[in-house]
């Protein structure tokens, strides 16, 4: 008797990350491919089994009872190899609390606040990883994540909530519309050419809908890759911004940046994750002091 040849692993890959993030367009962006490629490593998987795995759920998909009985196996496996790789890596740093963030959160909010953090919690050693995106595959081998993201959450994840994410236009009091913008209601901005960052692309738009106002009047002016550029080029001066609350507020407090019309909710999160299942005292003393952070902003 022999055994029946495996899946192709890419496939089987394609389709874990498919059914535990909910979509291909999220799997893609875990697996760094695109959406075109996820689609094709299906349509291979179902050829491959001679069923099919998933079905139109209106603009979404869902999982048929095949598709449900090879997540299961999927998900376990997969699973024990990251746990594995975890505890590999963990040998390799026995000490130190592996905690991603993006760049911008790093170097704008995390960074100046270490030498609280190191008072407050003495015994927590972190190593920290530059980390974009949300929710990816190469944030599964960290031992905790810090982002601002959106609901629902994916599966795999134990996300724990840490405060609301308020964002705002914010503007040097240097800059020429500075007085202006303040004096007037926010559809004075339709006026003026804004800073904008390929990293959020919706920030604009959703705060242009949040105001009642036309997203596609709003005149995009110099772009960047990430939010900590677009701030810096706001502090100096030269053109107007939108961020999230906790970035800006040093730059606030110091009267370095304006915000006219105050900080409104997304309906976003800062959140603080972990891989489903995994368990560290350390990530809850660590949850709990970031919130307090969050708090005071």
């Amino acid at each position: 008797m022999t055994d029946s040849p495996l899946p192709p692993l890419n496939a089987l890959r394609s389709f874990e990350a498919t059914a535990r993030l909910g979509g291909v367009g999220r799997a893609a962006e875990a697996l760094h491919v695109t959406h075109g490629a996820i689609s094709r490593q299906l349509r291979l998987l179902e050829d491959h089994l001679g069923v099919g795995l998933f079905e139109r759920d209106g603009r979404g998909l869902r999982l048929t009872r095949a598709g449900d009985s090879l997540q299961a196996a999927c998900a376990g496996a997969f699973g024990q190899i990251r746990e594995a790789v975890t505890a590999l890596q963990r040998q390799q740093r026995p000490e130190a609390l592996v905690l991603g963030c993006s760049g911008s959160i790093l170097a704008r909010w995390m960074i100046p606040r270490l030498q609280a953090l190191q008072a407050d919690l003495p015994q927590l050693a972190l190593h920290w990883s530059a980390q974009d995106g949300s929710f990816t595959d190469a944030q599964q081998a960290l031992d905790a994540v810090l982002l601002l993201a959106q609901p629902p959450w994916p599966r795999g994840w134990q996300v724990r909530e840490l405060a609301p994410e308020r964002v705002g236009v914010v503007v040097s009091p240097q800059h020429p519309a500075a007085a202006r913008l303040r004096q007037h209601p926010p559809s004075a901005l339709l006026g003026e050419t804004v800073l904008h960052t390929t990293s959020r692309p919706q920030a604009w738009p959703a705060w242009a809908d949040a105001h009642g106002l036309d997203p596609a009047r709003l005149q995009l002016g110099s772009g960047f890759e990430h939010l900590y550029y677009l701030l810096e080029a706001a502090v100096a001066g030269l053109g107007v911004a939108i961020a999230p609350e906790p970035l800006v507020a040093d730059e606030l407090a110091a009267g370095r940046l304006l915000a006219p019309w105050g900080f409104g909710a997304t309906g976003g999160f800062w959140v603080l994750a972990t891989p489903e299942g995994a368990t560290d005292p350390r990530v809850d003393a660590l949850a709990t002091w970031l919130a307090a952070q969050l708090a005071r902003n």
